[in-house]
């Protein structure tokens, strides 16, 4: 491998390991990230680095000030309601999309999933339960077959991760989502309505809470 495909491939690794830390709110809203930081804790050069930086600014997922802090963005209560929005529109298609693939096999691991989402919760584990949660709906949502739709929805996710994390704290949950449940019971009878709608409500609940205190 020459020096150009290390670069790259580090580049890659930073930026795929960053993204995920960013969409299972590892980091708070706001959150300084500096290259020289990212450098070091990965092992590379500043150059892949910064490039991860730049990849996920133009996701939404880090801001950069005219100064040219970095940070993860801190939103306002109309993005909040603008991005529940998107994911009102999509997420219950996509479930609509899956229904016809919801075979027990998928139902099965849908519930496998809901245990560790209360397994989470009992520890009091933000980042376990976000990404639990977000697992949920991506093992669902691939049995759509609408990759580019659902590439969009996880950029949506991606700039939501660090408001998800001070969203758990004020919902003091102790089970999994009740909407999990009734999704998994719509998908069992074929129940599309039923489905989008336990879909719709759960993607959107919370955040809209954010935006009415």
């Amino acid at each position: 491998m020459n020096e150009l495909d290390l670069s790259l491939a580090s580049h890659e690794a930073v930026y795929r390991a960053l993204r995920v830390s960013i969409m299972h709110g590892e980091l708070e809203p706001g959150q300084s990230v500096t290259i020289r930081g990212l450098a070091s804790n990965f092992g590379v050069s500043m150059t892949p680095a910064r490039e991860a930086v730049r990849r996920l600014s133009a996701e939404g997922a880090l801001s950069i000030s005219s100064t040219g802090r970095v940070a993860t963005p801190e939103l306002s209560n109309e993005r909040i309601e603008e991005l529940a929005s998107i994911r009102a529109l999509l997420e219950p298609e996509l479930a609509s999309r899956a229904l016809p693939r919801a075979h027990l096999n998928l139902l099965e691991r849908l519930s496998n999933i809901n245990s560790l989402i209360d397994q989470a919760i009992v520890k009091d584990d933000a980042v376990d339960y976000i990404r639990r949660n977000l697992e949920f709906h991506r093992t669902l949502y691939l049995r759509a077959q609408a990759p580019a739709m659902l590439a969009l929805v996880e950029t949506v996710w991606l700039q939501l991760g660090p408001t998800m994390r001070s969203l758990y704290s004020q919902l003091q949950r102790r089970e999994a989502s009740h909407n999990h449940r009734l999704a998994i019971a719509a998908l069992k009878v074929g129940d599309e309505p039923s489905l989008k709608l336990a879909i719709r409500a759960d993607v959107t609940q919370g955040l809209r809470m954010l935006t009415n205190e």
